[in-house]
């Protein structure tokens, strides 16, 4: 065993330094969500500029979640042997270096690379924002700020699809502009953080990142998400390239679990999925995902390409969606903390996101905007009971101790299965528009080949009849994708109902384990409880009382 060794770099932080080392975090936090809502309306507009295809369309969103999944746990074991305010500031600028490299794209395929890229600081700052916060706040005033949180989150997630939109309308600006538009904050950030965030660093000995098990998660997700997004179009379900990528994604994440069962500090800590409530969670966690991520991101293209609105007002007709989470998370919150009881909410936001993906499932190019905005807010209800709460619902489960890599696998599985959302549905949509288009082309007596439709989303190069059918074609499809996502939703609903209900516990740990909060604490105020803290390479402690 040995012991963490602790480099104190101030004394510990007042109250006021600590508003200001948050506001630089939470402005970082902002830019970092602002990234991926801003680009939800201007999308189409990108991508008919760049005379990328649907495929590409999807890949745009799949890059940068892909890499800040596969990324997210690593930088947060890096926290456990390095400085964090250094690792913060280098998470920015890999996020700044590609985000002006997705500025100064020049084609589709660029431009999913500079996303890719961006992706790894992306979930650099998701994973580190928080650890800087619980290295800086004691638990027990924690919950005072969740508040900024929750505000950043709202402003980012409504603000970004409206700021997208202004900024691909307003000529002076363009679409490159999406992404130059995050570069002068998150360097305000950089600076402020460099004045005012000021944290030990703690280093715990022997600790290993598991490379190997994060590369072959990520590689064996990734061969299925190509796979997914070519097959039935670029060769067969049934070829050689079929076989060779699923059964190579099938070894691979083979693999993956095999080295996870063996690190010393796996990037998915095997013996907590494996708990029934982490097990439920994940489950649902994944099926929300799925359905939220891959169902909402189309909901831009919906109303632009299917409907004809431009992107400004593509981001106003969003709003619905991010009203009803913010209003049903507010309220479940504050039900939950008066009642104790977490299960009834979850299961009843799971049967309410299936309701919502079912009427948007009914949607065509011609439905009304009233009942298109109704379907959105129940959606957005849905999501907003269910994806936060079981993340709480699996913390309230495991141990002090346990609480980061429990809750970070959550977060892995939600955003794995937002990945696999995008690329699977958008391989649908494709496939659906194309298949609409060539069919109604065929029957007004247009050759397929010369109408260019079903390869571009640039519709103002289209002729009018054209630009008619590939709308219709759109705005129809869309509604079965919607569909899909309803029918993955019902996996949420059964995960949500096979969960155990429990009374949320007041204490901050385990019964069995409360011993940890004081060191926790302590640790936090710097007046260590006791004269030793051993760590071991599995995350056990052993104490010796002063």
């Amino acid at each position: 065993m040995s012991a963490p060794t602790v480099t104190a770099e101030a004394a510990p932080m007042s109250k006021r330094k600590t508003l200001e080392a948050l506001s630089g975090l939470l402005l970082v936090l902002f830019v970092a969500m602002l990234s991926s809502t801003v680009v939800s309306t201007a999308l189409p507009k990108i991508i008919g500029a760049l005379n990328g295809s649907q495929t590409q369309y999807t890949w745009v969103v799949t890059a940068t979640l892909l890499t800040a999944t596969a990324t997210t746990p690593i930088w947060g074991k890096l926290a456990d042997l390095f400085n964090k305010k250094l690792l913060i500031q280098i998470a920015i600028v890999v996020f700044l270096v590609g985000s002006i490299a997705a500025g100064f794209a020049q084609s589709a395929g660029q431009l999913i690379a500079a996303r890719a890229f961006q992706g790894i600081g992306v979930g650099g700052l998701q994973a580190l924002v928080q650890v800087a916060i619980a290295a800086m706040i004691p638990p027990r005033e924690r919950g005072r700020y969740n508040g900024y949180l929750g505000g950043v989150m709202a402003l980012a997630t409504v603000g970004g699809p409206l700021l997208g939109g202004l900024i691909v309308d307003t000529s002076w600006l363009g679409w490159r502009w999406c992404f130059f538009v995050g570069v002068p904050v998150a360097v305000v950030a950089l600076f402020l953080l460099q004045v005012t965030l000021n944290l030990p660093t703690v280093r715990r000995k022997n600790v290993k990142i598991d490379y190997l098990g994060a590369t072959l998660i990520a590689a064996g997700v990734s061969v299925l998400l190509i796979w997914i997004s070519f097959v039935d179009d670029s060769f067969a379900w049934a070829s050689w390239q079929t076989g060779a990528m699923v059964g190579g994604a099938v070894l691979l994440l083979a693999l993956a679990v095999w080295v996870e069962a063996r690190a010393a500090e796996p990037v998915v800590p095997l013996h907590i999925v494996r708990e029934r409530t982490t097990a439920l969670a994940i489950l649902g966690s994944l099926a929300v995902g799925m359905a939220m991520f891959g169902g909402a991101v189309f909901l831009g293209q919906y109303f632009q390409i299917g409907r004809g609105y431009s992107p400004t007002e593509a981001g106003l007709l969003t709003i619905p969606m991010m009203v009803g989470v913010l209003i049903s998370s507010i309220v479940a919150g504050r039900m939950i903390t008066a009642t104790g009881k977490i299960k009834p909410y979850i299961v009843f936001g799971a049967v309410v996101l299936v309701v919502g993906f079912a009427m948007l499932g009914t949607i065509d190019h011609e439905t009304s905007l009233v009942f298109v905005g109704l379907a959105m807010f129940i959606v957005g209800v849905g999501v907003g009971m269910t994806m936060q709460n079981l993340v709480l619902a699996v913390q309230n489960t495991v141990a002090l101790k346990d609480i980061g890599a429990a809750s970070a696998s959550v977060a892995f599985f939600r955003s794995l299965g937002g990945t696999i959302g995008v690329s699977v549905l958008g391989a649908v949509l494709a496939r659906r528009v194309t298949d609409r288009i060539t069919h109604d082309l065929a029957a007004a007596g247009i050759p397929a080949s010369g109408g260019g439709g079903g390869s571009t989303l640039n519709l103002d190069a289209l002729p009018e009849p054209v630009r008619q059918i590939v709308r219709a074609a759109y705005g129809d499809a869309t509604g079965h994708i919607f569909l899909i996502s309803a029918a993955i939703a019902v996996v949420g609903i059964v995960a949500a109902l096979l969960l155990r209900p429990v009374t949320l516990r007041s204490s901050l740990d385990l019964p069995d384990t409360g011993r940890s909060v004081a060191v926790g604490a302590d640790a936090v105020d710097g007046a260590p409880a006791f004269d030793e803290v051993s760590v071991d390479s599995a995350g056990r402690e052993e104490r010796a009382r002063r």
